[in-house]
């Protein structure tokens, strides 16, 4: 991949998400070689940045008195939008999705524990009338049950390779600190948009009764298989603008 040592890294992860993400199609990535090997090319650039190069300085921006989560923006096309988060000790981005988009997380500093999953399709009437959670479920929550299988739970530090999503694999997730303040940048492709079908949607994990179905409860266990209620925004969680103190980027 040609390189211009002129440019700020960040400018080339830029410039590099746009080359990847500008036709995006989702139903066609599996089989989009050019769209595989430039997001390759954009993996590679997000390896190397450090939070250095966004002239950032660990636990610079965190405090006591700050929401638990805050957000530099960097930038936003219509093919994608990029940010960092930042995230006190303690803190987590709780489980949620990212409709039909593709997203790359890079650790800056700090340690964060990621949860993966995926949805599946949704159970039949039967199978959720069977199932008995605890706490029970009110019956106004059961049209909001998925079930959702979990791909991976890994740590990620600055020298991680980038945490990646698609639309078919690992697209929902949870972000959790480990042993004090965080910070990633965020990549999504295509942004987040509500009048395009792409809302972001909260999720929390459920407990079952053992003894409800002890044949069905060690199938799920086998396959990682889990229930999840999609819920509102969780209390506690909230988000606040930060001031971007890195190299301007532009197109």
């Amino acid at each position: 991949m040609p390189r211009d040592n002129k440019k700020s890294l960040i400018q080339k992860i830029a410039s590099q998400a746009n080359i990847t993400f500008k036709d995006f199609n989702a139903s066609a990535i599996g089989a989009n070689k050019v769209l595989l090997d430039n997001r390759e090319d954009l993996i590679t650039l997000l390896t190397e940045v450090r939070a250095a190069d966004l002239k950032m300085k660990p636990n610079g921006s965190h405090s006591e008195h700050n929401p638990p989560v805050m957000y530099m923006h960097i930038c936003e096309t219509e093919s994608f939008s990029m940010g960092v988060f930042l995230l006190n000790g303690g803190a987590s981005i709780p489980l949620h999705d990212h409709p039909g988009m593709n997203g790359m997380l890079k650790v800056l500093y700090g340690k964060v524990s990621i949860r993966c999953f995926d949805l599946l399709d949704k159970p039949s009437d039967q199978v959720q009338s069977e199932t008995q959670f605890d706490p029970p479920l009110l019956p106004f929550q059961k049209d909001s049950l998925r079930r959702a299988v979990l791909r991976s739970t890994m740590w990620f530090t600055h020298d991680s390779s980038p945490c990646i999503l698609t639309p078919q694999r690992e697209n929902l997730h949870q972000i959790d600190t480990v042993d004090g303040p965080a910070a990633f940048l965020d990549i999504l492709a295509p942004p987040y948009d509500s009048d395009d079908g792409r809302d972001c949607h909260y999720y929390k994990v459920l407990q079952t009764v053992p003894d409800a179905d002890s044949k069905v409860e060690a199938q799920q266990q086998c396959e990682e298989e889990t229930w999840l209620l999609e819920i509102g925004q969780p209390d506690g969680f909230w988000c606040e603008g930060e001031p971007y103190p890195g190299p301007n980027v532009s197109f």
